[in-house]
């Protein structure tokens, strides 16, 4: 789970500057017509049970790593700079360092 300070300031990057080039996938619909061409799939800790397995099952098929933000919707929408509440997103263009830097914080955590 994503609790730290280190984590959250380099998920708040990765995801500001994503949302910045418009290579951020927001909402549940949309990130499952698009998991096999994402590289990351972030979700919120309020995210409904059913939906996070669906997510998750169609990610681990496709070999595509998730993250839980453990925290709100709302908080996950702020993290993004988004006035509104983020469920998941996924990342389609997303370094593999990032993806490195975010799993071995998240496993530190």
């Amino acid at each position: 789970m994503i609790q730290g300070v280190i984590m959250q300031k380099i998920l708040e990057k990765t995801l500001k500057d994503a949302i910045k080039e418009n290579q951020c996938i927001l909402g549940t619909k949309q990130v499952l017509n698009s998991i096999s061409k994402s590289k990351l799939v972030v979700l919120s800790r309020s995210i409904k049970t059913e939906t996070r397995e669906n997510i998750e099952y169609n990610a681990k098929n496709s070999k595509i790593p998730t993250l839980t933000f453990d925290d709100t919707s709302v908080k996950l929408g702020k993290l993004c700079g988004l006035q509104f509440r983020v469920s998941t997103l996924a990342l389609p263009k997303i370094s593999a360092n990032d993806i490195t830097s975010l799993k071995k914080e998240s496993e530190t955590q």
